[in-house]
């Protein structure tokens, strides 16, 4: 891997950080605030005009994160009700969204009660519960419908969460059903439609022809129903390329194109949102582990990590090789003997898998990848590691202690 994928400063503050513990290997994860907040900048000064961008927290809801992002953004995404109140514990005084599948009553209740701009609607069943909420507690609740759509011959992305049988939004079949319930309640407030059918998007082109697709769903819709000044919440599912990192979407395209679209099709006064997730705060987060063992097994080089999939389970998560750099330890130049030095093995052009402390075989980061050159010591350093990373990880299991945060 080339350790030019991370900057000098970065090194010098994993160093210094290695040298404040000397007992134990490094393990530790790093956000760069100054990176997420030129990245958050950047992504919303190519926006259309009418086209706003919110946060999906569920990727990091880490309050150092929330609170870089929340000058910048729109409002926040919650996908549980206690995603939504960590948001409100914040104080971050921006729009709330509360969307997700399987909502208890409960969650609907405080989202209610805190005000939230929208609650995204998933079926029929959690419509009625919410109509009884309203009455009970005497307030309006303003919805968007979640709808899962048939694409046509849009290809799917590695991750679908529509246009297919899944357990997410309303069928089309139940469209109908759904604005008569609205139609006839007193405190149901349809604002708008909200689609959110892939994830891992990396082909810009391919997600504008699923935004037409919502375009044109949404137009047939109000002319069948007579419906008037809604919304379309278009989701988020711009992807972060793990494979050939640099190779992700392209925003700024992306927007170019969005832009172009809105005009062809008159949709200049309609009010769109995006929620991104991974795409907004993935790169500007690290994961290091310090090499602990280096050996040999049926021909295979193992690197033994301080750390592992407990901790960042996102390359178990989607199966990938994730990418690392390798930043050589400041080893001393006098002759004390270190823990390092008792096997000073050092590989060279060879190729290595990278494996932490978890007595499991599927404990991989990266399967035989190749290093210029590797020593116990040493610290692998995961990037794109801001997203869906320490909060997706099952941090309990074996009891280890939890990495240190850093934010810089």
């Amino acid at each position: 891997m080339d350790n030019k994928m991370v900057s000098p400063e970065l090194e010098t503050h994993i160093h210094q950080l290695a040298s404040q513990q000397p007992d134990d290997p490094l393990c530790a994860y790093l956000y760069d605030l100054d990176s997420l907040k030129n990245r958050i900048e950047n992504m919303v000064s190519v926006l259309p005009n009418n086209v706003a961008l919110f946060y999906a927290a569920k990727a990091n809801p880490m309050p150092e994160i929330l609170a870089t992002l929340a000058p910048y953004i729109a409002g926040f995404e919650a996908a549980s009700g206690g995603e939504l109140c960590h948001l409100a514990e914040q104080n971050i005084r921006k729009p709330l969204i509360f969307g997700g599948p399987g909502k208890l009553n409960s969650e609907l209740k405080t989202a209610l009660e805190l005000g939230v701009d929208a609650i995204h609607v998933e079926s029929i069943t959690e419509l009625k519960r919410l109509e009884v909420l309203t009455h009970t507690l005497g307030v309006v609740a303003p919805i968007y419908l979640r709808m899962n759509i048939d694409i046509g011959n849009i290809t799917l992305s590695k991750l679908a969460m529509g246009g297919k049988p899944t357990p997410f939004g309303l069928d089309e079949e139940d469209l109908d059903n759904a604005l008569s319930i609205i139609k006839k309640a007193e405190r149901l407030s349809l604002k708008g439609f909200h689609f959110h059918l892939m994830s891992h998007q990396l082909e810009a082109g391919r997600h504008i022809a699923l935004i037409k697709r919502y375009f044109d769903m949404v137009k047939q819709w109000q002319a069948l129903y007579q419906l008037d000044g809604l919304s379309i919440n278009v989701g988020g599912g711009m992807g972060i390329n793990y494979i050939d990192p640099g190779k992700d979407f392209d925003w700024p395209y992306f927007c170019d194109r969005l832009n172009q679209l809105i005009i062809q099709e008159g949709m200049e006064t309609t009010q769109l949102r995006f929620e991104c997730g991974r795409f907004i705060s993935a790169p500007c987060g690290y994961y290091a582990m310090e090499v602990i063992d280096i050996k040999k097994n049926f021909g295979e080089y193992f690197a033994i990590c301080r750390g592992g999939t407990h901790h960042f389970r996102t390359p178990s998560a989607q199966s990938h090789n994730h990418p690392f750099v390798v930043i050589p330890k400041q080893r001393e130049t006098n002759n004390i003997l270190t823990t390092s030095d008792i096997q000073n093995i050092c590989l060279k052009n060879q190729a290595v898998s990278i494996v932490g402390q978890l007595c499991t075989p599927k404990d991989v980061l990266a399967r035989q990848q190749l290093v210029e050159q590797l020593q116990i010591g040493d610290y692998i350093v995961f990037t794109l590691a801001g997203a869906y990373a320490w909060n997706i990880s099952h941090q309990a299991f074996l009891m280890h202690p939890a990495p240190k945060f850093y934010f810089f």
